[in-house]
């Protein structure tokens, strides 16, 4: 029987809580819906390379069906497998597209993915009998007190409940708090408290920097340092270059986003654009270089956030 005909069900509505093993199939609470499986998928797609780097963490290679929207390169340990997945689209994939996959699961780092003008909405999906999963650090307000870090595990959790690979889930959620404890001693360890600016992309000449909510902001408490746009309150928001140098940051984290095609996405134009900019150029942080190179998508909801930890840490520790 097609996925898109089948039995599995997701019924929308409810708040966030803990997995469930039911009789006929597995559920769990996410972002404010009942995700139930009636054996783990087989054919799922992953609407992004952050959701879908997260399912080959887990072992799931072949429990891979299709991915898209592919804007950086894979690392090595990610590589090999990826390689052999089908990309059903390098960008945003379409709801045809995503149908013709034929999937029984579905799942993104983004609730904006799940829209009628994109592969459709959760309900939508719902109706075709095909579940859907977003990440918890997206959905912020169904589990209220938690940091972006534990929402990310929680999807661990429930990834590895769906896909019957709890052990595997477990796993990685060690080896990830055994870097997370080493950043916080790291940071409480620091004899001061950098400022530092999170410049994600510059899109149109209007920069865009992390925000006091979401991953970075996380980042910079376990890290020990300021986030010098932490009052305001979004993930991404866009900012004047005036803003960024009135705020005068002592260091800057750049976000490398090589393949997506953008003016002012790799570190090369930010740096550029910066040097360029009358107020800006003149900042400490600017003209002595002090710059932290991470890779774009290590700054959001992805299985390498951890590593942007230690990139970041590595590069308070360099040369002021």
């Amino acid at each position: 029987m097609s996925a898109l005909a089948g039995l599995l069900v997701v019924t929308a509505g409810c708040s966030a809580g803990n997995p469930e093993v039911v009789a006929g199939g597995t559920t769990v609470e996410n972002c404010g819906a009942r995700v139930r499986v009636d054996q783990p998928p087989r054919r799922a797609v992953a609407l992004d390379q952050e959701t879908t780097e997260t399912l080959l963490a887990l072992g799931l290679r072949d429990h891979i069906a299709g991915t898209a929207l592919h804007p950086e390169p894979v690392p090595e340990e990610y590589r090999a497998d990826y390689a052999t997945i089908p990309l059903l689209n390098p960008k945003e994939l379409t709801g045809e597209q995503l149908r013709a996959a034929n999937p029984d699961f579905v799942a993104s780092a983004y609730i904006s993915r799940f829209t009628r003008e994109q592969v459709g909405t959760r309900d939508e999906l719902t109706a075709l009998g095909v579940p859907s999963y977003v990440s918890a650090v997206d959905c912020a307000s169904y589990e209220p007190g938690k940091t972006p870090f534990e929402r990310l595990f929680a999807d661990y959790r429930n990834l590895g409940t769906l896909f019957d690979v709890p052990g595997r889930a477990a796993d990685l959620i060690a080896k990830q708090r055994a870097v997370l404890g080493e950043a916080e001693k790291a940071g409480a360890a620091r004899p001061s408290k950098p400022t530092v600016a999170y410049l994600y992309s510059v899109y149109n000449g209007t920069p865009r920097v992390a925000g006091g909510s979401g991953m970075p902001a996380n980042m910079s408490r376990v890290l020990g340092v300021k986030n010098v746009f932490d009052d305001v309150d979004s993930n991404w928001p866009e900012v004047s270059w005036d803003q960024i140098a009135a705020r005068d940051p002592s260091v800057i984290v750049l976000a490398d986003l090589p393949d997506r095609g953008e003016r002012g996405d790799t570190v090369a134009e930010k740096i550029q654009m910066m040097r360029a900019h009358p107020v800006l150029s003149q900042l400490n942080a600017v003209r002595a270089g002090r710059f932290v190179t991470v890779p774009g998508l290590e700054l959001g909801a992805t299985v390498r956030s951890v590593n942007a930890l230690k990139r970041i840490n590595d590069g308070l520790a360099g040369p002021r």
